[in-house]
């Protein structure tokens, strides 16, 4: 098992559009989860979800924003655990927007995966990223 998640996906649209989709806690909340996310360094903010359990996932990630440059990178912490007071996922989301000719490369990178604790939440994290950036370019195809 790797201990980082990678992805590429493109778009047909500007950076811009594509940047609202990251840093907007109500649109974040279309794809994503509910949140209090705001676009600013040092903002620490949470993903709220119902308990997965087989996960060892309470249903909420605490996060902060550790680096911000509009339309071009986003870096927030992810941690996350089974409610009972353990952490068991301590990980990095990275998210770095290409402008393209015809549109924009988006780039997620997310790291701090532990092969032996985090081998199911990772399967799923790695699916549930694609699925859920698949349905924001849904989301500006149809705008």
């Amino acid at each position: 098992m790797k201990n980082k998640i990678t992805h590429t996906w493109f778009f047909n649209h500007k950076p811009e559009q594509v940047w609202e989709y990251l840093t907007s806690a109500e649109l974040m909340a279309e794809w994503l989860m509910p949140n209090d996310f705001k676009p600013v360094k040092g903002h620490k903010f949470m993903f709220t979800t119902k308990p997965l359990p087989q996960f060892n996932f309470d249903g909420k990630a605490y996060c902060e924003v550790l680096e911000i440059t509009p339309y071009t990178k986003l870096t927030y912490t992810w941690v996350s655990g089974d409610g009972n007071g353990k952490t068991n996922l301590d990980s990095v989301i990275y998210w770095v927007l290409v402008p393209k000719d015809n549109g924009t490369q988006l780039l997620l990178e997310h790291t701090g995966f532990d092969r032996d604790i985090n081998l199911p939440m990772f399967n799923a994290m790695n699916a549930g990223w694609d699925m859920n950036i698949k349905k924001v370019i849904g989301f500006l195809d149809n705008k």
